[in-house]
């Protein structure tokens, strides 16, 4: 079965290689690419160091873009399996065993790696923690299942999903309406429990403006 890790990464040279030599030390068989998002840092040569294959973007296209490009070198090349890990160091690839198990199992079109469908040590800010507790609640009424970690962008997918998101992915703060817009497909929607650190490095582009924007902006493209 062929497993294809996905990067996004937008200017992560303080992490990028320490992701990808951790998940190939995970010994899983899986190949890792990484979408340079148009970085204008070293992110491309700490990638290929690693042994990555890097897709390098010219231009900044946004976390959407990123996501949907590594999702189309899934389809053409005919990956059974996609995975999405951050650039930044929260994401653990000892999850990785248990994320995709289902998918093999075939009891999942789509797994999501949750912070909170069990207690673990991971704290957010009270921005944070309001903004997930909301779109907890409005996802779950909408798709009719509940789903306690929206926001987070360790999931797997299988092939049919490939082909969904290679077609349409959100341009950007994906994250809430692919939970959505897959629900209405008929994708079958699983969380599993992990840990997620802190940012490792770099500088997150999310501030308490954009935060705001996000909220409205996903409320109106998941209700409308």
């Amino acid at each position: 079965m062929k497993v294809l890790v996905i990067i996004p990464a937008y200017n992560e040279e303080a992490t990028i290689h320490t992701v990808v030599t951790n998940i190939y030390n995970c010994n899983l068989g899986v190949d890792v690419l990484v979408v340079n998002d148009g970085s204008s840092d070293n992110t491309y040569k700490k990638a290929s160091q690693a042994g990555a294959k890097v897709i390098n973007l010219t231009r900044n296209v946004g976390i959407g873009g990123a996501v949907q490009t590594g999702y189309l070198y899934a389809l053409y090349n005919n990956y059974d399996i996609a995975v999405q890990i951050d650039g930044d160091g929260q994401h653990d690839p000892s999850y990785l065993p248990q994320l995709i198990q289902p998918i093999i199992d075939n009891t999942a079109d789509m797994t999501i790696g949750s912070r909170f469908v069990d207690k673990s040590n991971y704290v957010p800010s009270l921005f944070r923690s309001i903004g997930i507790r909301y779109f907890s609640k409005l996802v779950s009424l909408i798709i009719h299942q509940p789903i306690f970690d929206t926001t987070s962008g360790y999931r797997a997918v299988n092939k049919k999903t490939i082909k969904l998101f290679s077609d349409y992915y959100p341009s950007d703060y994906p994250e809430v309406e692919t939970i959505v817009s897959s629900s209405s497909q008929g994708i079958r929607l699983k969380e599993i429990p992990v840990e997620m650190k802190y940012r490792q490095g770099g500088k997150s582009s999310i501030t308490p403006i954009k935060s705001a924007y996000y909220m409205i902006k996903v409320t109106l493209s998941i209700i409308l």
